[in-house]
């Protein structure tokens, strides 16, 4: 059995020989061999440093793989990048900054072993800020919501899954890839291991708003909730305006010298308005994502795989 290691790389040139390099010492401990590493340059702003060390790597150790990314493609997509790569029968995920820690294998992999398709490490206690920690609680209620997750499914991106889940994830050819909706797709059967989180080793963490939000939006590839939503937000204002309209027309009846508010009904047409071009928005999205779909944009562009001089490119 071949396990495969997947680590997206982002200005990790600090921290990724230590990760490697602690990892195949504990997988060796575990008898978890042999192993191979893809390492997945996404697209590193930092002057090279961080393809070099990789290059680096490869040419030491003949168990690691480098894949580099010709531009960004997030965190995901490059996971995605590593799993097609991989080689393996078992496929883990880890980060690149030492918070994903391999002391933390073996409580994995002893609820792997009893069965489970997928096996999340969680963290009871994060030591991201208080703006991450937020961003995580805001997505665990967004896909509970949205696609249905259960309630006990604790999920990070530190995970074990087996060959045939990865086969069918990788099918996926999207540009708006969500791992956990995709392996919610796949099977329920999955186990959620309590770990220690661990500082970062080196700098901070590279996710903006901007980019946080834009992860967060992936889930619309994985339901339709949101226009669902629309539709019954609709229907509510639809019917509360008749209702509004028939008690307008009453209190005319009753008193017809009465004034008609002009701030109420200003008030009124931008609050609506508002929400007719929220609800457009939104339905465009979906039509947007279907156009980007349909011409194949996509999910990364893979300049170079580099497997070390002592085995070849």
């Amino acid at each position: 059995m071949l396990y495969s290691i997947i680590i997206p790389c982002y200005k990790s040139s600090h921290t990724i020989r230590q990760v490697v390099e602690m990892t195949a010492s504990e997988l060796e401990r575990l008898n978890r061999v042999p192993f191979e590493f893809i390492l997945v340059d996404d697209y590193s702003p930092d002057g090279g440093d961080t393809i070099c060390e990789l290059r680096s790597l490869a040419d030491e150790y003949d168990f690691v793989t480098v894949v580099e990314l010709a531009q960004n493609a997030g965190q995901h997509n490059a996971v995605m990048a590593g799993l097609n790569e991989a080689k393996g029968d078992t496929l883990i995920a880890m980060d690149d900054d030492m918070q994903t820690h391999p002391s933390q294998l073996e409580k994995m992999f002893a609820a792997f072993d009893e069965g489970a398709d997928i096996v999340y490490g969680y963290y009871p206690h994060k030591k991201h800020s208080g703006f991450r920690n937020f961003g995580s609680w805001v997505n665990y209620m967004s896909f509970r919501i949205l696609i249905n997750k259960p309630k006990e499914i604790k999920t990070s991106s530190f995970w074990i899954i087996k060959r045939f889940v990865r086969d069918y994830v990788v099918q996926y050819k999207s540009q708006y890839t969500h791992l956990q909706g995709l392996f919610l797709r796949t099977t329920r059967n999955i186990a959620c291991v309590p770990i220690e989180h661990f500082d970062r080793a080196y700098g901070q963490s590279g996710y903006t708003f901007k980019k946080l939000v834009g992860l967060w939006s992936n889930v619309m590839g994985f339901s339709i909730v949101p226009l669902r939503m629309a539709r019954n937000v609709g229907l509510f204002f639809s019917v509360l305006s008749i209702l509004g309209a028939l008690a307008i027309v009453l209190k005319k009846l009753i008193a017809p010298t009465s004034a008609v508010g002009w701030y109420s009904m200003m008030v009124s047409i931008c609050f609506f308005s508002g929400l007719i071009m929220l609800f457009l928005g939104i339905v465009g999205e979906y039509l947007g994502r279907m156009y980007l779909g349909m011409t194949n944009n996509p999910q990364y562009v893979v300049r170079d795989v580099y497997k070390g001089k002592n085995r070849g490119n």
